[in-house]
C-alpha cells in the first residue's frame, strides 16, 4: 500500500493523554463512555465540561461508578471549568447550538447546524489561540469538516492539530449494507469512504473494480441512513458517537489506520489515515477518473462554504 506523509508541524503527543470533552449531550455522554471503557492504555485521565448545571457532576459521578469485576485500570473522570479545556493534550469538541429535533426527517440536517455551530466553535478556537495550545482540537459536531476549517482559522494552530471526527460512521454504515445487500459485498473488503460526514460523502465499493453506478446507490443510502432513525423517532447519535468519535480517536492515539478528516490544503476532507511519529500518514491511492472527478466535485464544494 502506497502512503503519503504530511508533516505533524510539531504535534507530538505523549503515551497516555489528557483528554478534555465540551459538552455531554447525547453525543459528548455516548462519547465519554466508550473513551473511559475502552481507553486506558493510552488516555491517562478524562476532564469534562458542560455550561448546564449537574450535568458535568452527572456524570463524573455516573462514568467513575463503572468497573470491570477484575479492576481493570480506567482513566478517571474529572469536572473542568472552561477555562482548562485547553490544558489538556487532546480536546474534544462536541458542543451545538442547534440539533434539529426528532421531527425533521428530510434535507441536510448538519450542514443546518452550521452557521450556528461556527460562532460557538470560534469561541473556543480564539480561546486555544490565547492559552497557546499544542494539543489536539478535535471536531466531533456537525457539520465536521466545515467546522474544522473554521476553527483552524480562528485558532492559528497548525493544520495537523486540527481534526474532524465524522467519516467513521459513514464507512461503518456502509458496511452495515454490504452485509446485508451482496450487491454491495465488495466494500466489505475494497471499499473506501472519503469527504465529509454529510450530503457529499464519497463512498467507492471498491477502488480496484470501482462500479460507479453502485457506489452512489451506497453513498445515497448512507447518507440518509441518519434520516431513517430520525423516521423512527430517535435520534442518529449512538453510532457516530463511537464509530467516528470514541473508536476512530482512540485509533488515531494508537497509530493504528482509522476515517477521519484532514487538512489536504485547501479543505478538511475525510480519509483513511493514521498519525505515526513522522506525521499525518494518508493512502497514496491510485484512484478511477469516475472516482476521482466526484472527489473534486466535492472539494470544490466544500472550499465554497465560509
Amino acid at each position: 500500500m502506497n502512503t503519503t506523509i504530511r508533516p505533524a508541524g510539531g504535534l507530538c503527543l505523549p503515551d497516555k493523554c489528557r483528554v478534555t470533552l465540551l459538552a455531554l449531550g447525547d453525543v459528548g455522554s455516548t462519547l465519554l463512555m466508550g473513551l473511559r471503557l475502552l481507553g486506558g492504555d493510552v488516555i491517562r485521565s478524562i476532564g469534562i465540561c458542560d455550561v448546564r448545571p449537574g450535568v458535568s457532576e452527572r456524570w463524573e459521578f455516573e462514568l467513575n461508578q463503572i468497573q470491570s469485576p477484575d479492576a481493570a485500570a480506567l482513566p478517571p473522570v474529572d469536572i473542568i471549568a472552561p477555562e482548562q479545556l485547553f490544558d489538556g493534550d487532546v480536546f474534544l469538541f462536541c458542543a451545538s447550538r442547534m440539533v434539529p429535533d426528532t421531527s425533521v426527517t428530510s434535507g441536510d440536517v448538519r450542514m443546518a447546524q452550521y452557521g450556528l455551530n461556527r460562532e460557538l466553535a470560534a469561541i473556543y478556537a480564539r480561546m486555544a489561540r490565547e492559552k497557546n495550545y499544542r494539543g489536539l482540537f478535535c471536531v466531533v459536531s456537525d457539520p465536521v469538516d466545515p467546522l474544522c476549517r473554521a476553527a483552524m482559522r480562528e485558532s492559528g494552530l497548525a493544520p495537523a492539530q486540527v481534526r474532524g471526527f465524522g467519516l467513521g460512521v459513514m464507512h461503518a454504515r456502509a458496511l452495515y449494507y454490504a452485509r446485508r445487500d451482496g450487491r454491495f459485498a465488495s466494500y466489505l473488503t475494497e471499499g473506501r469512504a472519503f469527504g465529509p460526514h454529510g450530503e457529499d460523502l464519497v463512498l467507492a465499493n471498491s477502488v480496484a473494480h470501482y462500479d460507479d453506478a453502485l457506489s452512489r446507490e451506497l453513498t445515497d443510502k448512507v447518507a440518509h441512513a441518519n434520516l431513517e432513525m430520525r423516521r423512527l423517532g430517535y435520534k442518529p447519535y449512538v453510532a457516530p458517537a463511537l464509530s467516528s468519535g470514541a473508536l476512530s480517536l482512540l485509533a488515531l492515539l494508537r497509530g493504528q489506520w482509522h476515517y477521519s478528516s484532514v487538512y489536504d490544503g485547501q479543505v478538511f476532507m475525510g480519509c483513511r489515515n493514521r498519525l505515526t511519529p513522522a506525521g499525518i500518514e494518508t493512502e497514496a491511492l491510485t484512484l478511477p477518473p469516475a472516482l476521482q472527478k466526484r472527489l473534486d466535485e466535492t472539494r470544490a464544494r466544500l472550499n465554497a462554504i465560509e
